[in-house]
């Protein structure tokens, strides 16, 4: 098999390219952008130049896949028509910036529901994601919208794996679609990930509800407060309330060997994204690293499928 694909999210100050090189630097074969900012409504304008300057260097330093965060402020199911069509041109501009990037996939929050119905939630959030698309074609790069689970706030849609999925079947006509899950979110809205026993009945629950194929990427994180707290506090990997042999588990998981495992957590001090980076590498089983890497974007896709 190939090597694990292992990163961070990094910044793009300087130009976005940047973070190709910084994911060079700290030994990571994959990462994770904003692609504007995550807290302002306006977005940042991608030079051509920079665009070509991301794919070279990915292809020069075999890393893929690229992962675009959307921005924090989308929310495509508000009860706010005001938000949601604000929250629908800018997720179209996410989709345009991440196909002229060449990312692989693009991780969206649904948003939260609140003064709706839970089902009048999702079925504004599928419909705004089809809106968004309008005029382009994701149907190129490999590129798919990933559904990430969130960590269990009363309103937040995406909370359980089964709601995760639901949208992913909402939108299995309208766009390529499939999953991104957060450890910190997993433990922190309830499931259980620490104990064997208890990581082995979460993994059946994602192969019955999402299923595994459908989840892209993990971002794999510790979390500071407890589980069930639903709570979204990340944490240095092994520091925190979920522990270092969840990670080892997880990926060391045969059914979770085709995704990107990718870092979100604080760099409180110099280094910590490149010691993240080196203390994933080092759980994965020297069985497990052993492999050639891929060479190209088609042996790539066949990977990941």
């Amino acid at each position: 098999m190939s090597k694990p694909r292992i990163g961070f999210h990094l910044s793009t100050a300087g130009g976005v390219f940047n973070a190709a090189e910084r994911a060079n630097q700290i030994g990571a074969n994959t990462f994770q952008i904003f692609s504007s900012s995550p807290r302002m409504w306006r977005p940042a304008r991608l030079e051509q130049v920079h665009c070509e300057r991301m794919r070279e260097l990915r292809k020069n330093y075999d890393c893929w896949p690229l992962v675009i965060h959307t921005s924090y402020l989308v929310n495509l199911c508000s009860q706010s028509e005001v938000v949601r069509a604000k929250s629908i041109s800018a997720f179209h501009g996410e989709i345009e910036r991440a196909l002229a990037l060449g990312a692989e996939y693009l991780v969206l929050h649904p948003g939260s529901w609140r003064g709706l119905t839970r089902e009048e939630g999702l079925r504004l959030a599928a419909e705004s994601i089809a809106k968004s698309l309008d005029g382009l074609n994701p149907q190129i790069n490999d590129f798919q919208i990933l559904i990430e689970n969130t960590a269990g706030a009363e309103f937040s849609l995406g909370s359980s794996f089964e709601q995760v999925a639901e949208l992913i079947h909402r939108l299995r006509n309208v766009a390529p679609v499939g999953a991104c899950l957060d450890t910190c979110h997993t433990h922190v809205s309830g499931y259980d990930i620490v104990t064997e026993k208890g990581y082995e009945e979460t993994a059946r629950q994602i192969e019955a509800t999402i299923g595994a194929k459908a989840v892209r990427v993990w971002h794999t994180n510790d979390a500071k407060a407890a589980r069930g707290s639903k709570l979204d506090r990340h944490e240095q990997i092994g520091r925190g309330t979920i522990g270092v042999e969840a990670f080892r588990r997880l990926l060391n998981d045969k059914r979770f060997a085709h995704c990107a495992f990718i870092a979100e957590v604080p760099v409180e001090q110099p280094n910590d994204d490149q010691k993240n980076v080196a203390l994933l590498k080092s759980l994965v089983h020297p069985t497990e690293k052993a492999g050639k890497p891929t060479a190209n974007r088609a042996n790539r896709k066949q990977s990941v499928k």
